[in-house]
């Protein structure tokens, strides 16, 4: 045999055993297909082979992938609007059932599995009011719904593990954030109000307390200085009374002194007396 001759056949029977052989990784699974058929799915990891040109390996990676999915809208109970968005984690649990329903196209099952979450949600959201949606208990929500998920996810070939609600808002163009807007700011006012209630109460008693403590202390300090008057005004009679036992004439002298500064102290002041009054015996002369 000539030497082309060998080359083509050793191309040839290189082609076929390449053609005849593919590779699953542990986190991969695979289906052959002849003539557009399945005819062997679930294949295990490993090195396989398949009849060349006549049948064709399918290789789907069966690790967890994660569903991204743009916020939905809902109503809730009282039909107010809100916005929500989640995602999902599953896998490739029937490749057959996977390929059959979506060619072996990923963008297909997402596009597909998407309203089947959405649509199981909205039985949940429907029935709660927008203060349990926000503040409830959001596992609860995803476990209740998780079964009906993966029941309508079984067509596909996928298993959904875990769903999370990742973001609840209200849409800008609804008129769920004006009510929740004025509810908040009638709420604030009326906390405002309580708390300026409450300050003026206090500052009542605070200011009754202080002036109560104002008279109290005016009190005492009349009473005080009342005593300390009468104990002063003791003493000075005491002092009056033994200067005068001491010495009557001075001391009688010192008190017309005294009598002297009171009436004329002013220079001004006009007494009308007889010559002969006692009162103006320390004014007279002797000459």
């Amino acid at each position: 045999m000539k030497l082309p001759g060998i080359i083509v056949i050793a191309v040839v029977v290189l082609v076929g055993l390449f053609g005849s052989v593919y590779q699953v990784r542990e986190d991969q699974t695979a289906l052959v297909l002849n003539l557009g058929k399945v005819v062997r799915y679930d294949v295990p990891p490993g090195l396989h082979f398949k009849i060349p040109l006549l049948e064709t390996a399918r290789v789907f990676d069966r690790r967890f992938k994660v569903l991204e999915t743009q916020p939905e809208r809902y109503l809730t109970s009282e039909r107010k609007d809100v916005s929500i968005d989640f995602f999902a984690i599953g896998y490739i649990s029937d490749v057959r059932a996977f390929y059959r329903a979506t060619g072996g196209e990923e963008r297909v099952a997402e596009s597909r599995l998407e309203p089947i979450i959405a649509n199981a949600l909205r039985n949940q959201i429907n029935a709660r009011t927008l203060q349990q949606l926000v503040s409830g208990d959001r596992d609860e929500i995803v476990a209740s719904q998780l079964k009906n998920i993966n029941d309508g996810a079984k067509t596909l070939g996928v298993n959904i593990v875990d769903l999370r609600l990742k973001q609840i808002d209200l849409p800008t163009d609804s008129q769920v954030i004006t009510d929740v807007y004025a509810r908040m700011s009638a709420q604030r006012k009326q906390v405002a109000s309580k708390l300026r209630a409450e300050g003026e109460e206090q500052a009542r008693t605070i200011r009754a307390g202080a002036d109560r403590d104002a008279q109290v202390i005016v009190a005492d300090a009349e009473r005080d200085a009342q005593r300390a008057r009468g104990e002063g005004d003791a003493q000075a009679t005491k002092i009056y009374a033994d200067a005068s036992k001491a010495d009557p004439g001075f001391y009688a002298f010192y008190r017309s002194l005294e009598a002297y500064r009171g009436a004329f102290g002013d220079g001004g002041s006009v007494i009308v007396l007889d010559k002969s009054d006692p009162f103006l015996q320390y004014l007279k002369s002797d000459r």
